[in-house]
Formats: structure tokens, sequence, C-alpha cells
């Protein structure tokens, strides 16, 4: 006996953003999440221009930046030598009715898309309980589940999994997940300071090899997000001691500081051997995952979601030839492997650790944000970048 369409393991954004279409679409779906609730520790918080559509197509677009907020601007610092490079992105106004950036922590967008499914009735939301396994066979799939209520199996036509980095339906279908780990930490604070009277714009990427950051403003009350680099080496649980002496480097401006919330973690460049295996694919950190510099870890996460739903919804409710789910996990894991993955690295050796030193890769790297600022041209093809992320369904075309 089946008893849903399609189980989604993973309350992260993609995660509850693939459930979310497909319920909206009819799909009989099953979330399963491990933790008590939304987790809301700091992680990604900017969505480019280019996921609108997506947001908008979903019918969550308006909400989303009810909650979070619209901006366009953008403020590169080159801290040795304090050349600034400040550009707004309305240029893509060419191509698209949003010509703006949507700054909100990535636990509200799963919190809408949670009361979403929540107000549907083929949806259900399955807090603490754990994945443990599964078993398939020609006709669906067998999830083993432990929950509060202890062990149980539920039957479902698919499986996704959308578990994280660490993801327990990814090794359960025995996928490697190849590349590095960085030697260093991210650590990302959401804190209340004076940023503004620094000359901070809402968006900040700090150019330097030791106290590089991204800082961008991430409510309309003036809570901002402040992540920096540390080495990996010194002792994690100890992290917040050394907060204070690096916000002597990082905090322009007046005033002190608030800290609200600070989390560390390991950065990698990663892929899974393939997205796709018989009745369960991957999504999001599940599939790859990256360093955050430029925001291409929640971008391309969502772009699958944005591509999976229409897809699997198709396999699911018109029978269409499931053969367009490996269409959908070859062309998501090659604008990773071949896009995504390459650029976070540049931007990381930019931003973080200034292209090495001086010389002429630093020197042709401050020369294209110069570029940016006074020729709308390159702007405008610079910023199509992130649209080149997305995959539009294979049902679709």
């Amino acid at each position: 006996m089946i008893d849903h369409d399609v189980i989604v393991v993973g309350g992260g954004p993609t995660g509850f953003v693939t459930a979310l279409g497909l319920a909206q679409a009819g799909v009989d779906v099953c979330l399963v999440e491990a933790a008590a609730d939304i987790v809301e520790s700091p992680r990604a918080c900017v969505y480019h221009w280019s996921m609108l559509d997506g947001l908008e197509r979903l019918g969550i677009r308006e909400e989303c930046e009810g909650v979070g907020y619209t901006k366009d601007d953008y403020r590169w610092l080159h801290k040795a030598t304090g050349e600034a490079f400040e550009y707004d992105i309305s240029v893509v106004g060419r191509v698209t009715p949003f010509n703006y950036n949507m700054n909100m922590g990535q636990d509200k967008l799963a919190d809408i898309a949670r009361r979403r499914l929540e107000a549907l009735g083929n949806a259900t939301i399955r807090w603490n309980t754990h994945f443990t396994g599964l078993v398939q066979d020609d006709d669906g799939v067998t999830v083993s589940l432990e929950g509060p209520e202890g062990r149980e199996e539920l039957r479902a036509k698919w499986v996704i999994g959308a578990d994280g980095a660490g993801s327990e339906v990814r090794k359960a279908l025995g996928l490697s997940f190849d590349g590095m780990t960085w030697p260093e930490r991210f650590v990302a604070t959401n804190i209340h300071h004076d940023f503004e009277s620094g000359g901070y714009l809402q968006s900040n990427m700090v150019i330097d090899p030791q106290w590089g950051a991204v800082i961008v403003k991430i409510t309309r009350e003036g809570l901002w997000r402040c992540t920096y680099m540390e080495d990996a080496n010194l002792p994690e649980e100890s992290f917040a001691e050394r907060i204070p002496a690096a916000f002597e480097h990082l905090l322009p401006g007046r005033g002190g500081y608030d800290v609200v919330m600070a989390s560390p973690y390991k950065m990698h460049q990663r892929c899974a051997s393939s997205f796709r295996r018989g009745r369960v694919v991957l999504a999001g950190d599940a599939a790859h995952v990256t360093n955050p510099t430029g925001g291409f870890g929640l971008t391309t996460g969502l772009f699958d979601a944005y591509a999976l739903w229409p897809t699997l919804a198709a396999v699911v409710l018109e029978g269409a030839d499931e053969a367009l789910l490996d269409t959908w996990a070859e062309e998501r894991r090659a604008v990773f492997l071949e896009k995504a993955d390459p650029q976070a690295r540049a931007y990381k050796d930019f931003v973080f650790h200034a292209c090495g030193g001086p010389g002429p890769k630093l020197d042709a790297a401050l020369q294209g944000m110069r570029d940016m600022v006074v020729d709308a041209e390159v702007r405008f093809k610079r910023l199509m970048f992130t649209k080149g992320l997305e995959t539009t369904s294979p049902a679709e075309r």
C-alpha cells in the first residue's frame, strides 16, 4: 500500500519549497524532519533577483518580500587600499520585473512554505522524525523512520533527499560525495551595529586576505549578517570567545554591537556522484555543497527545487516518462560542477584570500570590479551569471 505519492526528507528551504510546489500541483506529499522545528541558526540570506520568478510561481514572493525586504545595491571594499566599488543591479530590469535582490534568513522562507503546506489537505509534516533507511522496488520506496511514536515504515512512490550535506538519504543510496573540505571555518553572526555610519550599503563584500567578510543587512529593523573566516584548527567550541577580537577588525562606524546569534560551520566543495538512483532523487545540499561566497548554495538549491517539482508532478500526476528525472538530475549536476562550484571558489579566493596577494590575478579581479561600476553592459553580463544557474523543468519544454 502506498501512503504518499512523495516523501521529502529534510525541512530546510529546498525541502520545503519542493514539497510546496508538489502539493500545490496536487501531489500527496509528506515532509519529514529530524528537528523539532525549523532550524534558525544563521545560514544563507541573500536571494538573487533571478530566484524571484520561482517564488512568484509558487505564490509566495510578495509574502517573502514582506517578511524580508528588497534591495539593489552592492559595495565591494578593498580593505588594503580603501578603494570601494559601488553599483546597483537595476540594469537587469531588461529581462525581469524583479530587478532587485531580496534579503531574508532561509529559515523564514522555510517557515512561509511550512504555513502554506499546513493549509493543504494533501500535505503532511512530521517533526522529530529521523530517516533511518529505505528499500526500493518496482512500485515504490519503503522508508524507515523513527519518531515520537517509535519506529515505523511508510511507502511512497518517490522520495526526495533534501536533508543537507550529511544526507542520510544519500548515504543509504551508496552515492559518493566527491570533492574537498576547506581548511578554514566560516563564522556567521547576526548582529546589531551601525554599519551605515561607516559608509556600508545593504550588501557588502570586504576584500582582504585576513579580514575578508560578507556583511549584509537582513531585516528592515537593522539586523545584519556578518560572516568571516577563521582557521579550522582553532577549537570550534570556543569560537564565540574569539568574536570580539574579530569584530575589532570587521566592524566600521560608530557605537558598539549586540550579537543576536552566531554559528560556526565547515565549508566544502562537494557533489554527489548522481542526483538520482531509482525512485529517489537528491536536491540542495544533499546533492551539492559549496562555500557560501556569492550565495550560490541557496541559489542552486532553490533552482533544483524549481525544476524538480514540476517534473516529478508530471511523472506522478500525468504519467510522464520517468526519464525526465534523469534529464533533470544530469542538468542540475552539470550546473553545479561547471558553473556554481568554480565561481564560488573564485569568489572565495578574491574576497577572503585577495587572490593570493598583489599581482596580475588580483589586479585583474579589481579591474573587473571597476568595469562593473562604470560599464552597464559589463554589469548586466556579470549579473546574468546567476540566471545561468537556472534550468527549466524537462516536463515543460
